[in-house]
């Protein structure tokens, strides 16, 4: 499985401290495979109900089952939105300035349909979009990245890549974030599986892409 093997690659340090998330993922794995193999079509036009908001607090939900998320704001903070989707980790973190107020589970794009790792302004938002390059599926809460494609919006999370190329978003946390963003809301993507929050905050699109998404 794509998450398991580009962390075990990494330090032994990381590790450690993934060793057991990831195992009880890979022991999913197989049969969410063969599913995602063999319902990979549907998966792409099928929206999922409102998730229930995770427990915990964002700080402490690195790992998230499939479809759940955490969304704590703080009327406290302050400064812009940014978002940061780890694609290793198939996370989304929402910080407001420097404080995180929501994580969730994702889906990115499955080998041949990648989600392009970089830095994007969000460029258009529609509540109720529809693809015009997948038979018309439905797009909810649909934050555009690039214009030949790739956006955030809600669908079928299944804490796999299982995309074509999109970020998927579980519905109820998708509809937050709609809230929350502006035009202009940057979007950091990275194939990298940060060890907290702080590092996800830190972390850099690799050629700085910002403000030059096509």
């Amino acid at each position: 499985m794509r998450t398991i093997h580009r962390i075990a690659r990494r330090t032994f340090a990381v590790c450690l401290i993934l060793a057991a998330p990831l195992a009880a993922a890979q022991a999913r794995g197989e049969s969410v495979q063969a599913a995602q193999v063999q319902d990979a079509r549907v998966q792409e036009f099928v929206v999922e109900a409102p998730q229930a908001q995770g427990a915990g607090t964002p700080d402490s939900e690195t790992f998230l089952e499939p479809g759940h998320y955490v969304w704590k704001p703080d009327p406290a903070a302050s400064g812009p939105v940014k978002i940061v989707v780890s694609i290793p980790l198939q996370i989304a973190y929402v910080f407001k300035g420097r404080t995180l107020i929501g994580t969730s589970s994702v889906s990115t794009g499955l080998p041949g349909y990648d989600t392009p790792t970089g830095a994007f302004p969000i460029l258009a938002k529609e509540v109720d979009h529809h693809s015009s390059l997948y038979d018309d599926a439905p797009m909810p809460f649909m934050q555009r990245l690039t214009w030949d494609g790739v956006a955030l919006h809600a669908g079928k999370v299944t804490g796999q890549p299982a995309s074509h190329g999109c970020v998927r978003l579980p519905l109820g946390f998708a509809r937050k974030l709609y809230a929350e963003t502006s035009l202009g809301a940057q979007v950091v993507i990275i194939d990298e599986a940060p060890l907290s929050a702080d590092q996800a905050f830190a972390a850099r699109a690799p050629t700085d892409m910002f403000a030059s998404a096509q």
